[in-house]
C-alpha cells in the first residue's frame, strides 16, 4: 500500500452519506466536534435536518445514493454550501434486516431472497458508493485533492452462511475501493477503507439482539476518522482500517514511517 500527495493540512469540510444514525451519525458526530463543517446526508430531508441539527456547523442534506440524480443534486448542494468537500466518508447502507427481519437467529438460504431486496441492497451498498465517489471524485481532483473513506466489514461478514444480499454487497464494495484507489494512485485524492471489527449496536442489528452484550458502539469509529480527517493522514492511501485495532494500526504505521 502506497502513500500519495493530498491536502497537506487537514480537512475542513466532510459529506457524510447515511449520516442520520448508527455509524453515519456517529462519525459526522466525531467530525463537527473535531471542528469541521458536516453535510449530513440522507434519503429524508427531515432526518438529515434534525440530526445535523444536533451538530456544530452542521446541515443536512437531501440524498438517496441509490438515485444518480439525487446524487448529483445533494452533491452539489454541500459543495456550494461548504465551499467544496474535502473528506467523502461513503456510509450510507441497508443491512440483512431489509429481506430477512430474524437473520441472526433464523438464517435463510440465497434462493429464498426477494430479488426485490437483493436489488436494493446492491444499489444501496454498492452502486451507492460508486454513484456518489463518481460525482465527488471529478470535483476534488479539479479542487487540488480530497479524500475518501468508504465504511466497510469483516471480512467474515461477506461470506457468512446467511448473509445474501449484505455480504455480496460489502464484498463487492470492497473491490470497488481497491479499484478507485489503484485509480486514484499518483493524483491529490485518497481512497481508504474504515470498519467498526464487529458487531455494531446500530439499526442494522435486529430488535432482539441490539440489548445484547459483546456489539461494538457506533463511536467506535469516532477517534480513527478523525485521524483521516487530520493533517497526519495526509497522502494515507489504499488503507483498510479497523476501527477495534486503530490504536495499534497507528503505532505500527508510526514505526513503519519513522
Amino acid at each position: 500500500m502506497t502513500e500519495s500527495t493530498a491536502l497537506p493540512a487537514g480537512c475542513h469540510t466532510a459529506l457524510v452519506t447515511g449520516g442520520t444514525s448508527g455509524l453515519g451519525l456517529a462519525m459526522a458526530t466525531a467530525l463537527a466536534q473535531a471542528g469541521l463543517r458536516v453535510a449530513v446526508a440522507g434519503r429524508s430531508p427531515d432526518r438529515a435536518a434534525a440530526a445535523a441539527d444536533r451538530l456544530p456547523g452542521a446541515f443536512g442534506v437531501e440524498l438517496d445514493v441509490r438515485d444518480t440524480e439525487s446524487v448529483a443534486r445533494g452533491v452539489q448542494q454541500a459543495w456550494d454550501r461548504l465551499d467544496g468537500i474535502q473528506l467523502l466518508v461513503n456510509n450510507a447502507g441497508l443491512g440483512m434486516r431489509t429481506v430477512n427481519p430474524r437473520f441472526l437467529t433464523e438464517p435463510a438460504g440465497f434462493w429464498t431472497v426477494p430479488p426485490d431486496g437483493f436489488r436494493e441492497v446492491i444499489a444501496t451498498n454498492l452502486t451507492g458508493y460508486f454513484l456518489v465517489a463518481r460525482e465527488v471524485t471529478p470535483r476534488m481532483l479539479a479542487a487540488g485533492g480530497g479524500r475518501i473513506v468508504n465504511i466497510s466489514m469483516n471480512y467474515a461478514t461477506m461470506t457468512r452462511a446467511g448473509f445474501v444480499p449484505y455480504g455480496p454487497s460489502r464484498a463487492g464494495a470492497e473491490a470497488l475501493s481497491r479499484i478507485m484507489a489503484a485509480d486514484l494512485r499518483g493524483t491529490t485524492v485518497t481512497v481508504n477503507q474504515l470498519l467498526p471489527g464487529g458487531a455494531t449496536r446500530t439499526g442494522m442489528v435486529p430488535v432482539e439482539a441490539a440489548g445484547r452484550a459483546g456489539l461494538l458502539e457506533p463511536e467506535i469509529m469516532a477517534d480513527p476518522i478523525t485521524w483521516l480527517a487530520s493533517a497526519q493522514a495526509a497522502g494515507v492511501h489504499d488503507e483498510r482500517i479497523v476501527a477495534t485495532e486503530f490504536a495499534g494500526w497507528l503505532s505500527d504505521r508510526a514505526a513503519r514511517v519513522s
